[in-house]
């Protein structure tokens, strides 16, 4: 059985490469290892030792607390990720952040300001359809 800590910071490994564009192929020579390693890694497979996780917060260019946020413990000492990052495990959610941070700033808060009026009108959609019922 797969340790709920590996399999979280292997996620963020995934994440995390996924947001910089990389496969895991150039994460895995950046780090002096084989691609199936990295693949290990992030499906929690393999635990990642310590010097592994310096040198993949190094190539990932963030510090290795990263790879342990969203944790929270549970009962009996075992860790738990903590609710609401089920969004961040979607492709689709990375593929649309690295698609904004590629923008240059103007377009960016453009698209964000876009982003928070069609939310905000959504919201009021589904308060005025749960009103009518």
């Amino acid at each position: 059985m797969k340790n709920p800590v590996d399999l979280h910071i292997g996620q963020r490994v995934r994440h995390r490469r996924w947001l910089l564009g990389m496969t895991q192929q150039q994460l895995a020579q950046a780090v002096g290892i084989r691609f199936q390693q990295i693949q290990k890694y992030e499906s929690g497979a393999n635990r990642i030792s310590a010097s592994r996780l310096w040198d993949l917060a190094r190539a990932l260019d963030m510090p290795v607390s990263f790879f342990f946020e969203g944790l929270a413990p549970g009962k009996d000492g075992e860790a738990m990720e903590m609710a609401g990052d089920g969004v961040m495990q979607n492709k689709e959610t990375m593929d649309l952040i690295r698609a904004y941070y590629g923008l240059e700033e103007g377009p960016r808060r453009r698209l964000l300001e876009l982003a928070k009026a069609l939310s905000g009108s959504i919201a009021e959609q589904k308060a005025e359809n749960r009103a009518e019922l």
